[in-house]
């Protein structure tokens, strides 16, 4: 008799949905897909650019220095993005870690029926976040573009060559 009262209260290992496989959110995978590229080449660009400066700044000396902290801020700036954009890929597979556990539940428990919608939103708020990103990628590349073709001068030549002569 306490075999019975077992079996009722334990969950069924389930090792073959009865449907088969469980597909993927097709609407997902096609963001996905789309926008990984975009934030690889968003790295790789970053990456371009911030070496791109380090090679532009000059040695360490006294003075008239103005140019140089333009130069890092922007470097900063850059590598902030860079940093993000990374996260970004995290962020996907993060995803699909989770809606794979989620998945399981639903395979282990089909009788709870809150799995099953906790699937659903999570793939509702996994949408909002890739559109998100994708903002996050333009905006990045507006502000990178901004700030560098604002300070385009002194990231080329951060010291004026005349500096001593300007101050008399």
């Amino acid at each position: 008799m306490s075999d019975v009262t077992e079996d009722a209260v334990t969950g069924a290992k389930v090792f073959v949905l009865p449907s088969g496989s469980v597909p993927i959110n097709p609407h997902i995978t096609l963001m996905v897909d789309t926008i990984k590229p975009l934030i690889c080449q968003l790295v790789e660009e970053a990456n371009l650019l911030k070496m791109w400066i380090s090679f532009l700044i000059p040695k360490i000396e006294d003075g008239n220095n103005f140019g140089v902290s333009i130069q890092e801020e922007t470097l900063g700036e850059i590598r902030t993005v860079e940093s993000e954009a990374a996260s970004f890929f995290d962020q996907i597979s993060r995803y699909y870690m989770t809606r794979a556990k989620l998945v399981s539940k639903v395979a282990k428990y089909p009788h709870i029926d809150d799995y099953r919608r906790t699937v659903v939103e999570l793939d509702e708020k996994e949408y909002l976040s890739l559109r998100i990103t994708l903002s996050e990628i333009r905006n990045h590349y507006a502000t990178l573009h901004d700030m560098i073709t604002k300070n385009m001068e002194k990231i080329k030549k951060p010291r004026s060559t005349n500096s001593i002569e300007a101050m008399y």
